[in-house]
């Protein structure tokens, strides 16, 4: 078996990919051989300048919100579209309200939001993709990214860690289900990591503090840390790897 991450000939469905963990999967996808359709929802500019940089004969930016309204199957009809199939599917995107929102205080409407974009979307991106690759006989990877909040909860964002925690049970029984198909399904679990979406948190140096002091190699992730796994769990040397929580938080989970 070759030590290399060959994806030559593969087509990789990226949601979120704009920016933070997306993106990096974008360019690890593409530099790996595999052409991506990736989407986003405001950053056009920073799309754009990204398919330049991966190449657009490689990757395409397609501008959607994913809230649960039929925007997915539209996505994955877009990646056969642009590319001819659909080999991979990584459901990246999502929203952590940064506001602490004890649960006698959360609104109807953030947590009806939160499961439209974190669940709800997710589970009909897997639909359309398995269609698709069940047709194509081609098997496949769906990689989705959960968070160490579905293992060990956090307080004041019940809304947030729910949604990821069916995340990984969606995993779970998926992987059992889809396995005669030859789908591979997988779950990347980060705890925090410098994106956009944690910026504003991480900004105050004693909340930066607290966090970096409860992960034991003393730092958050970079975006490539986390990309860089879910690329492997889509390549041969993963091959017999499916229903698994890949924990990627420097150890955060361990004393949490």
């Amino acid at each position: 078996m070759s030590l290399t991450l060959d994806l030559s000939g593969k087509v990789a469905l990226v949601t979120g990919g704009s920016r933070g963990i997306g993106a990096a999967c974008v360019r690890l996808f593409t530099q790996a051989g595999a052409s991506v359709l990736f989407n986003y929802q405001k950053s056009s500019e920073a799309a754009q300048k990204l398919v330049i940089e991966c190449g657009a004969d490689r990757a395409a930016a397609v501008q959607s919100d994913l809230i649960g309204e039929g925007a997915e199957e539209m996505l994955v009809e877009e990646t056969v579209t642009r590319f001819g199939h659909l080999d991979i599917l990584v459901v990246n995107h999502g929203v952590w309200p940064s506001h602490d929102a004890p649960v006698d205080q959360l609104s109807d409407d953030q947590w009806r939001s939160t499961m439209a974009i974190n669940l709800d979307s997710a589970f009909l991106l897997v639909k359309s993709a398995v269609r698709v690759m069940k047709q194509s006989r081609r098997g496949g990877h769906i990689v989705m990214v959960s968070s160490t909040a579905a293992q060990r909860g956090e307080a004041f964002h019940c809304d947030y860690a729910a949604t990821k925690g069916a995340i990984i049970s969606m995993v779970k029984g998926l992987s059992t289900e889809l396995a005669r198909d030859r789908i591979y399904v997988n779950c990347v679990a980060p705890g925090w990591v410098a994106t956009d979406m944690s910026a504003p948190v991480m900004a105050m140096p004693e909340t930066q503090q607290k966090i970096t002091s409860l992960i034991p190699l003393g730092r958050i992730a970079r975006p490539e840390e986390i990309a860089g796994p879910i690329v492997f769990l889509c390549t041969p040397l993963a091959g017999f790897i499916t229903g698994e929580v890949f924990n990627v938080n420097g150890g955060a989970v361990l004393v949490g």
